[in-house]
């Protein structure tokens, strides 16, 4: 499934009308190409041509569609008409000569193997009689010939007053769609259902976060253990060369740095598309699970904007049955796993997001995201806030769980609630994913669900833990009032122990708190706290001995709701029966 929505990507990125946005044709490649060798017609070196734009070290090469890159790892194996400069031009950049020598050699045969109808053609002569006459020795004059041993960069041929390279010349693209495959067995293909010989060896896919720098394959056979009935590498999963080439190709543009179908979720690289031509959905997307650091402001009304459009039925009808794909990858030494994979209509999308954001809704202070990333979420819920020490699996258990609508997993709770306790600090983002996972599970497990959690304070919730949370954090607010300008509260020494072990240490903060009322100078103030504290112990019978992990999320929402009650401003009629207490 996967392998064939990708090639369905592919052939519609192929034909797209707009060449700055099509895919390349079967056996060619983009690729940076950061030097162009200019040639006369009768082979005269006319100069390096530097392609790069930018500054300094972050200097980037022009991308050009070249033949398909033949896989290497440690052997000597050339591309055809580009390559790095060892094996273009034979020059020894890092000391060792006979290597050099070998992979010259082995570019140039390449050349020698095209086809008499492509060796006909004037850029392959142009080429040949640049090696017969010595012209590597002529480009040593160059200005940028100190470029070029230094870092010894990807370099082609191109013949002078040309636009096109040598490498796309038309005798050499046909060149490179010949069927190399001539006589080979033929099976079953499992994307095309055709039969078609195998492809070996599948291109590696690039652009996965922490894979290897060379690329990492989806599709590989490396030990004989994954093997069955003696067969060898692709031949135990048979895909056609042009379906292979098809679903890399396509997932190569998806993974691509400049990318705006993907997006980082923890350890997971994602990438999305839709089934037919969907350009907003596509953008849209990106813009709600990933953070959009030039313009945050964008983001938000590019959310909102779905929102609504999804209240008012915009993917309902034919739009709405165009199929949405996510694929999660995550790295695995040589190779790449599926973290997960998803495929749904975009009406059914268009909902889970609406859902997920309807279980985030938190209320929250100015500066506080209204529509928070999920690599946020992930950081605020992670040791120091660092990316690094989010866990691996986590970022994909939730895309999962949302895209599905299945409970959240509990590590994701567990990790909150764990950070709640540790830094004595529940934060908007923590209490948005606790809210959520709480929500979600209650809802999963219970078909009459009524939404246990609002996003503000629910003075009618019965929940002890929840009424607990509140409880601690009027009293904070008291002992606060009570000493104007304390440096820290009971918060910093016994949120742990309350919000696990509420026995151990409640009786001895009710105990405080009558020291820090009788400190208060405004007596109406003490009256309405001691009215609030009435309220909030009268739904709870006795301090339990210990709190489960739901039980800590609810103590954590119980806390943070009554504090940020504490800052709402309060409405006329609260006003008034403050008035008349006062």
């Amino acid at each position: 499934m996967i392998l064939q929505a990708l090639y369905d990507y592919y052939q519609r990125k192929v034909a797209d009308p707009d060449p700055g946005r099509r895919l390349p044709a079967f056996g060619l490649e983009e690729k940076e190409i950061p030097f162009i060798i200019e040639l006369a017609a009768d082979g005269r070196p006319l100069g390096i041509v530097d392609t790069r734009q930018g500054e300094g070290k972050k200097k980037v090469g022009q991308r050009y569609r070249v033949p398909m890159g033949v896989k290497r790892s440690s052997g000597v194996a050339a591309n055809l008409l580009w390559d790095s400069a060892e094996y273009v031009l034979g020059v020894d950049t890092r000391g060792k000569p006979a290597r050099v020598a070998e992979q010259h050699a082995a570019f140039r045969q390449r050349i020698a193997d095209l086809p008499e109808s492509a060796r006909q053609d004037a850029g392959i002569q142009a080429i040949e009689r640049f090696y017969a006459n010595g012209g590597v020795a002529e480009l040593r004059r160059d200005p940028l010939w100190p470029d070029l041993l230094e870092g010894n960069p990807v370099l082609t041929f191109r013949l002078h007053d040309e636009v096109d390279l040598i490498c796309q010349r038309p005798a050499v693209v046909c060149a490179c769609r010949g069927d190399e495959t001539a006589g080979a067995a033929k099976s079953i293909c499992l994307v095309t259902g055709e039969p078609a010989p195998t492809e070996r060896l599948h291109t590696v896919i690039k652009g996965v976060w922490g894979a290897q720098s060379s690329g990492a394959t989806l599709v590989s056979f490396n030990l004989d253990a994954f093997s069955s009935f003696n067969k060898e590498q692709g031949d135990n999963a048979p895909v056609s060369p042009f379906a292979a080439f098809a679903y890399t190709t396509a997932l190569n543009h998806l993974l691509d740095r400049n990318s705006r179908q993907r997006f980082q979720v923890g350890d997971t690289s994602t990438v999305f598309w839709a089934q037919k031509e969907d350009a907003e959905a596509e953008s849209v997307f990106a813009a709600v699970f990933g953070e959009q650091q030039d313009d945050p402001d964008a983001r938000i009304e590019r959310v909102r904007a779905v929102l609504s459009a999804v209240q008012s039925g915009q993917f309902d009808g034919g739009r709405g049955e165009n199929r949405f794909y996510v694929l999660g990858l995550a790295p695995n030494a040589a190779r790449i796993s599926v973290r997960f994979w998803y495929a749904a209509p975009l009406h059914e999308v268009a909902q889970r997001i609406r859902q997920w954001f309807a279980d985030l809704k938190m209320v929250r202070g100015g500066k506080d995201p209204e529509f928070p990333s999920l690599f946020r979420l992930l950081a605020a819920c992670a040791g120091q806030g660092k990316a690094d020490n989010i866990p691996p699996n986590l970022g994909g258990d939730i895309m999962r769980a949302m895209l599905s609508g299945s409970p959240f997993p509990a590590t994701w709770l567990n990790a909150a609630v764990q950070r709640c306790r540790a830094e004595q600090n529940v934060t908007y983002l923590r209490a948005a994913a606790i809210k959520a996972c709480l929500n979600r599970s209650r809802r999963s497990s219970d078909s009459s669900f009524i939404q246990e959690f609002s996003d503000m304070l629910d003075l009618a919730n019965p929940n002890p833990a929840y009424r607990l949370g509140r409880l601690f954090a009027v009293l904070e607010k008291i002992q606060e009032e009570a000493n104007p300008g304390l440096n820290a509260t009971i918060r910093e020494r016994y949120y742990g122990a309350a919000s696990s072990t509420p026995v151990a240490v409640f009786t001895t903060l009710l105990r405080l708190k009558n020291h820090h009322l009788a400190k208060l100078t405004h007596r109406g103030r003490a009256v309405n706290f001691e009215r609030l504290l009435g309220e909030i112990l009268d739904g709870i019978a006795d301090f339990p001995r210990h709190l489960s992990l739901p039980d800590q999320g609810r103590f954590c929402l119980g806390y943070y709701h009554q504090r940020q009650d504490f800052f709402r401003k309060p409405t006329p009629s609260e006003e008034s029966t403050q008035g008349e207490t006062q």
